[in-house]
């Protein structure tokens, strides 16, 4: 059985990979069968030499058998080799809250009902604050129309 892999070189802190195509019997850094391609993890992402792969052999390689690990398969696709699309790392990220057993999800959920009422509590006492000020305001008003409606039935009364 073949498996493309990684296989580390550099010296410490300074990491290199050269893309093996190997038994998957030997160990990580001994024989190998072919180079195919080297990773360099120190340079940056839009760099064309962080990895390099020969093309065709990679697709030799996988028309014979051979399979990519994760990592090496996510360059082989992200480069377009041909055959390597049915490797690729179906990663999907989980929303929170998601694969939790039950007593972690009823944690969750008295989060939100927590957080809720504080949203409910705070929208209630905004209403009371903005009644109260329209009630002081009605106040202030409805004396000085009362005093004007008095005002004239003194009048009358006094002629």
């Amino acid at each position: 059985m073949l498996k493309i892999r990684l296989s580390r070189g550099g010296r410490t802190n300074l990491p290199f990979y050269r893309i093996l195509v190997t038994n998957i019997t030997s160990p990580r850094d001994s024989k190998f069968l072919e180079k195919i391609g080297t990773y360099n993890p120190l340079l940056a992402d839009d760099k064309e030499n962080r990895v390099t792969v020969d093309k065709e052999r990679a697709e030799y390689w996988l028309s014979v058998g051979a399979q990519p690990t994760e990592k090496v398969a996510k360059f082989l696709v992200a480069l377009g080799v041909k055959g390597s699309e049915k490797y690729a790392p179906n990663f999907k990220p989980k929303n929170k809250g998601e694969g939790l057993k039950k007593k972690a999800l009823d944690k969750l959920a008295k989060e939100k009902e927590a957080a809720d009422a504080v949203v409910a509590a705070n929208l209630a006492a905004e209403e009371a604050a903005s009644a109260a000020i329209a009630a002081e305001k009605a106040a202030a008003a409805a004396p000085a129309a009362e005093v004007a409606v008095e005002a004239p039935a003194t009048e009358e009364s006094a002629a």
